[in-house]
């Protein structure tokens, strides 16, 4: 018996099908922060005033509170994605993979975590 046919040899080896799902994703949460990003300067921008009351006061409302968890966990996951990406593509040594992996995973959700509720407090007026 040989090695089989050249078909044989490669069948299972070809695309996953993966780049399809990475390039769309990178593209609907970069459309999502060209969406947000500016809703939340603009608001800032329009505020009477810049201190600590009336951000809060401006806060407090639904729909920048909403945005402003929307603008974290969009960008964050953005953020993610593309470093993740770049890992996949240049982290090559199994054990520098692993750690890259905990590093992109956990970091992230730290931040998302720590974000959302700093803003979900302030909203609802703590300190």
């Amino acid at each position: 018996m040989g090695n089989g046919t050249s078909i044989g040899r490669v069948r299972g080896l070809g695309s996953s099908h993966k780049g399809t799902h990475d390039w769309l994703l990178a593209r609907l949460t970069g459309v999502g922060n060209l969406v947000l990003v500016p809703y939340l300067l603009v608001s800032l921008l329009l505020l009477p005033a810049h201190d600590y009351v009336t951000v809060r006061t401006w806060m407090s409302q639904t729909i920048p509170t909403t945005a402003l968890v929307l603008i974290m966990i969009n960008t964050i996951s953005h953020a993610r994605h593309g470093v993740q990406v770049m890992l996949e593509d240049y982290v090559h040594e199994e054990g520098g993979k692993i750690a890259a992996w905990l590093l992109v995973n956990i970091v992230p959700f730290a931040a998302a975590a720590f974000g959302i509720i700093s803003v979900i407090r302030i909203a609802l007026g703590g300190a």
